[in-house]
């Protein structure tokens, strides 16, 4: 059986959901392009999000972000990976589901918390409170992820690759964007 992605995937979801693992192992799986619209951003402002966050400010870099998900979706059949707000932006939710199609891994909020907690590099967590921070943006942003054309659920201890076949398996229900080809 062989799979042939028609349009561009965007995974969407909170910090910590596993975008960037998921997607990376969902590219390698489908044989196609790994995309990373945080990466995009960084490599051309020359300096990581938490350095743009403090200097030019979250509308500043929303708009970059915008920018990057409009440029790179336009890549035919890709895995697109996107930032934790970037799917907040209803023009951004228009141009992914005109272009590609979003899928929401949906994580608990006691797993997000695990996976970030440690981690320096979310700028939007660094306040007094990070728990109580990312409960309040998790409780925001959950209504809106929930508008994703699809929805993967992330388990705690699922492997990657696990949580990749589930991602191909909810595809799969959209013959529009994934094909399956038997040989």
């Amino acid at each position: 059986m062989t799979l042939r992605l028609k349009k561009t995937v965007v995974l969407i979801g909170m910090m910590g959901a596993g975008k960037t693992a998921v997607g990376r192992a969902l590219a390698e799986r489908l044989h196609v392009p790994f995309l990373d619209s945080d990466e995009e951003i960084e490599r051309a402002a020359a300096m990581s999000i938490p350095e743009i966050f403090a200097r030019d400010g979250e509308d500043f870099f929303r708009a970059r972000e915008s920018e990057v998900i409009s440029r790179l979706i336009t890549n035919e059949g890709a895995i697109l990976s996107t930032g934790g707000g970037a799917f907040l932006q209803a023009r951004n939710r228009e141009v992914i589901h005109e272009q590609g199609v979003s899928v929401w891994l949906d994580a608990e909020l006691q797993t997000l918390w695990n996976r970030v907690r440690h981690k320096n590099t979310r700028p939007l967590l660094r306040t007094r409170d990070p728990k109580a921070t990312l409960t309040e943006i998790y409780h925001k942003r959950v209504p809106i992820y929930a508008k994703a054309d699809l929805r993967v659920t992330s388990e705690p201890r699922l492997p990657i690759p696990e949580m990749a076949n589930r991602v191909v398996e909810a595809l799969k229900t959209r013959p529009d964007v994934l094909e399956v080809c038997d040989d």
